[in-house]
């Protein structure tokens, strides 16, 4: 399955969300998977570790619903894979698991906010690479799956742009190829990849309308820390040399309404970091920051309130 490499402004408008929350993933320090959340200021402070409500596990899909309230879904134990979802309300509150609908799998990220007010989770694997996704409503539930369109994947790095709509770039097996989300939530074929090929990379918005993905892991080589800006027309922009400490499978949030924030990861070596890289109202990320939280990656991320 995975590389034996590594093991506010108005709410109900997306890409405008003022908070975040880091969620689940796999804990270095006491080896384990974990429930644990971290909030996200709108200053972008990142809280101290919160005691995780629902199961413990890694590879969690994250997004956004109802314009301020955001949902984790499915996951792996190992190599059990998880059907089960938590809301998160507009106070950073994880809920309970709720029993799951779709695919039981694996994500690495695969989770988006669209449409101003919905999600949607698309790709991940079963036992087997996926393009199925499942739309996510106003009020938080999960639809049954929908045919996938695209290179099935996992691990795709995703954002919002233009306020409403969505695109998942490349992933694993490698790819760059990247995926429009409309904001009816369909999500397109394929688009010619540009940029670097990897997956685990994470993905977030910045300055209202446009997004940044950066961080990852490529097939063959290791952790990098190259980006790639997303206009407000969702078109992907060629690498730009990477700042920050070189990382797979880092998750971001956008806060403030504007900004951004990469946060957490695996530099390789069997070993994961709480480091911070914030991203300005011009897409320029900014250098490691002293983390918050423990040593964590394979996490799942969104805004909210």
């Amino acid at each position: 399955m995975f590389s034996s490499e590594l093991w506010q402004e108005p709410a109900g408008e997306a890409g405008r969300h003022t908070r975040g929350i880091f969620g689940f993933g796999y804990n270095w320090s006491t080896s384990s998977h974990t429930g644990v959340s971290n909030l996200v200021s709108n200053a972008g402070v990142v809280s101290t570790d919160v005691t995780g409500v629902g199961t413990g596990r890694t590879y969690p899909g994250a997004a956004t619903y109802g314009g301020d309230k955001a949902i984790f879904a499915y996951g792996a134990i190992h190599a059990t894979y998880q059907n089960i979802s938590n809301l998160v309300s507009n106070e950073g509150v994880v809920a309970s698991d709720v029993t799951g609908v779709g695919s039981t799998r694996a994500m690495g990220d695969g989770g988006v906010g669209y449409g101003e007010d919905k999600g949607i989770f698309c790709f991940g694997y079963t036992g087997a690479y996926t393009s199925v996704s499942n739309l996510v409503s106003s009020s938080g539930v999960i639809a049954t799956d929908t045919t996938g369109v695209g290179t099935a994947r996992m691990q795709p790095s995703s954002c919002s742009y233009d306020t409403d709509k969505a695109v998942y770039f490349s992933g694993y097996p490698p790819t760059s190829v990247s995926n429009l989300v409309s904001n009816l939530g369909v999500i397109a074929t394929d688009t010619a990849g540009v940029g670097t090929a990897r997956y685990g990379g994470g993905g977030v918005g910045y300055d209202e309308d446009k997004g940044i993905m950066a961080y990852g892991w490529i097939f063959g080589g290791s952790s990098t820390n190259v980006s790639n800006l997303v206009s407000n027309a969702g078109v992907v922009a060629s690498d730009a040399t990477g700042v920050g400490t070189a990382r797979a499978y880092v998750d971001g949030v956008t806060y403030d309404s504007d900004k951004g924030m990469f946060a957490y990861g695996s530099p390789g070596g069997g070993s994961g970091v709480n480091t911070i890289n914030l991203v300005s109202t011009s897409g320029v990320i900014a250098s490691d920051s002293t983390g918050t939280g423990m040593l964590s990656s394979f996490r799942g991320s969104s805004s909210f309130a």
